[in-house]
């Protein structure tokens, strides 16, 4: 059953967290609710869940190899995170470029990356 939305699933994720990177924030109420490092954390866990979900659209959906999928989706995933970084700087006035933001999104992309990669994947019946 599950197979059967993956595509629905990964193209709603993805424009979900692209509506979430350009939507307008109050900074100043935010930030003192949460950690200034806070925002990185959600660039990892996000990026993390991606890059997983559009994982497991083309290994298990399209029965792409592995290594071509991880391939693809980590670069698409990597490209996507750079690209919303230059859109916060380009089309809103409340978001900015941030390297950091960046480098989180990196990081979650290659932490789900090896956990596809190294871990087998298990069958439950």
């Amino acid at each position: 059953m599950l197979k059967k939305h993956t595509l629905l699933i990964s193209i709603a994720y993805t424009i979900s967290l692209l509506a979430v990177s350009l939507i307008r924030l109050d900074f100043s109420e935010i930030e003192t609710i949460i950690p200034s490092f806070a925002d990185k954390v959600f660039h990892f866990g996000a990026y993390g869940v991606l890059t997983g979900v559009w994982f497991y659209t083309f290994n298990y959906r399209y029965n792409m190899s592995r290594i071509k999928a991880l391939l693809i989706i980590s670069t698409a995933c990597i490209a996507f995170g750079i690209i919303i970084e230059v859109l916060q700087k380009e089309l809103t006035n409340t978001r900015y470029f941030d390297w950091y933001d960046i480098l989180a999104n990196v990081g979650g992309v290659l932490l789900a990356t090896y956990l596809v990669l190294f871990f087998k994947k298990s069958d439950v019946k």
